[in-house]
């Protein structure tokens, strides 16, 4: 009954057995291996995409900030849900990898961004010239931090103000499957087509050990992100152990049938939870997330019997009144079970 984070799930077994054969004999180092060259090749034909440029760094903190760096300048803004994780759990990273780039925090419910809110902040963004931070680049988060997901219209919308502006466009995708098995469209739909220049396309949530791929569709911007990933110190010298868990992920697409059973034991959670007598969710259970209250004393006994999740915030205690509401985020993971699920319900409904 883990429902802490996606990240504390185990690896998949075909990806340990990819890095298993990939330790095999000698390899050419910095991405040169062959084994990148065949994920380079699948990643261009999952997107629709021939001439992207692809590479693969170990974190998604490194792939969204370097995504940002090649698009966004110093002095120019990062326009961001307010709860975008470039916001809240990147440390800064985004504004260092830029150079100083600020992020202007744009309202909207459930983690998703408020078109008409976007459109005023653009507009309201170098008044006074020189004076001010200039226009930068829109990112996207999907699936939100909210648990919630962006159709392919909302996303059409969104990169169209800032396109409008002539703005590019990022997309986090550190759920990226999930959101794609959400919709059933293709990552083409949901990137490039919808008007995303660059997007971190992930893995680690999903089954990997640790790789994190940048698919560019201006190959133009390509040259600049491999300098920036080298100056940040992201560059592996023994890369086949990126490319080759990239490879097992996407081989017979895997990476999709992950995401479906992390989905799947998400929705059966959360049909789970609104079944009980005083809890309700607090945003759409739409990928791998839910976030949902229940009383003091269905925690109390759900974390007495070994249930694993975090208070959502964080400050809320199991110390107060029986009766009061208190709200948790709970992820599910490739590896969850419908045993899991079953057995955490129970626990909240004895």
């Amino acid at each position: 009954m883990f429902f802490a984070s996606d990240n504390s799930s185990p690896v998949a077994p075909e990806i340990i057995a990819a890095l298993s054969d990939a330790n095999a004999g000698y390899a050419m180092p910095y991405g040169n291996d062959a084994i990148m060259a065949g994920v380079r090749a699948r990643i261009r034909d999952i997107f629709e995409a021939p001439e992207a440029a692809v590479y693969l760094v170990a974190t998604g903190t490194a792939a969204n900030a370097l995504a940002l760096a090649i698009c966004c300048p110093p002095w120019a803004s990062v326009y961001c849900h307010r709860n975008a994780h470039i916001e809240e759990d990147e440390c800064g990273a985004p504004e260092f990898f830029t150079g100083g780039a600020k992020l202007v925090l744009i309202e909207g419910k459930d983690a998703r961004m408020d078109p008409a809110a976007l459109d005023r902040a653009i507009g309201f963004t170098a008044r006074a010239g020189v004076h001010n931070v200039q226009r930068g680049m829109l990112s996207l988060t999907n699936v939100t931090e909210n648990g919630t997901v962006y159709s392919l219209a909302e996303i059409q919308r969104l990169t169209g103000i800032a396109r409008a502006h002539g703005l590019p466009c990022h997309l986090d995708g550190a759920r990226f499957a999930n959101a794609v098995v959400a919709l059933g469209c293709s990552p083409a739909d949901m990137t490039w087509k919808a008007g995303i220049d660059v997007v971190s396309f992930g893995g680690t949530k999903n089954g990997c050990m640790g790789v994190e791929a940048v698919v560019i569709f201006d190959p133009a911007r390509a040259w600049e992100f491999e300098l920036r990933r080298k100056r940040g110190g992201h560059l592996f010298s023994k890369h086949r152990y990126l490319s080759a868990q990239m490879a097992a992920y996407l081989r017979d697409d895997l990476w999709l049938r992950l995401a479906r059973q992390a989905n799947a034991a998400a929705a059966r959670l959360a049909d789970g939870i609104r079944a009980l007598p005083g809890a309700d969710l607090l945003h759409p259970a739409e990928a791998n997330m839910v976030f949902a209250r229940w009383p003091r004393s269905a925690h109390k006994k759900a974390q007495a019997g070994g249930a694993s999740y975090y208070f959502w915030p964080f400050d809320q205690t199991l110390e107060g009144p029986d009766d009061e509401p208190l709200s948790a985020r709970l992820v599910c993971s490739w590896s969850t079970t419908d045993a899991d699920v079953d057995a955490f319900i129970s626990l909240l409904g004895a």
